[in-house]
């Protein structure tokens, strides 16, 4: 028979709220719509979400290009990259979001090219016309199968959408979280710093 011995470590994060700004808020405060503020800390259905969204979108004929527009100007939180960078020094690191692929991509030459998985959208004559999920729940499902595979998984992520990621994980923290939900999932450690969590992370490996 032949031994695993001691469980690797994989640390899996969320980005929006944890690594970058809120892409959706970024929108909101550049056209105005203050409906486009309402995000997966507000909102535990992301489905009911993202048609809410696109709903505006619609409305208000706000296109691809702008969006775009808004996302080149955006930046990693102050402290991310330096945080990120050191992290992949000690573990292997994945992004679970339930951003889209067209968002992630500028954001992640700024962190450096980490490995992220996420959704995509569906456009059409420079707007946006759908979304497809990667697959429901991705974020839990990518850590079940990393577990699966032997790893030990710890998460950290801020919304509702990120807390079955973290009660599927080995450990779980809820990093620049609100409130509302730091109160409804006591269960897991709430961090604000990026020491806090590296220290966190640290005391796992």
């Amino acid at each position: 028979m032949v031994s695993t011995g001691e469980q690797q470590t994989i640390v899996t994060l969320d980005v929006e709220g944890v690594l970058v700004p809120e892409i959706w808020i970024a929108v909101a405060e550049r056209t105005g719509i203050d409906g486009l503020r309402r995000t997966t800390r507000d909102e535990p259905d992301y489905d009911v979400l993202m048609r809410y969204r696109l709903g505006l979108l619609a409305e208000h004929g706000l296109t691809m290009s702008l969006i775009e527009n808004v996302i080149a100007g955006l930046e990693p939180l102050d402290g991310a990259v330096t945080f990120l960078d050191e992290l992949r020094t000690r573990t292997q690191v994945i992004l679970l979001s339930d951003t889209f692929e067209q968002f992630a991509r500028p954001l992640m030459r700024q962190l450096n090219w980490p490995t992220v998985l996420c959704h995509r959208l569906v456009v059409g004559d420079d707007r946006i016309v759908d979304y497809q999920l990667r697959q429901p729940n991705q974020k839990q499902h990518a850590v079940e199968a990393l577990r699966a595979l032997n790893y030990r998984v710890i998460a950290a992520g801020d919304s509702y959408n990120d807390t079955t990621m973290l009660a599927a994980a080995n450990a779980g923290y809820l990093f620049h979280a609100p409130t509302n939900v730091i109160d409804e999932f006591p269960q897991f450690p709430a961090l604000d710093t990026y020491g806090e969590l590296l220290a966190a992370i640290d005391s796992h490996l």
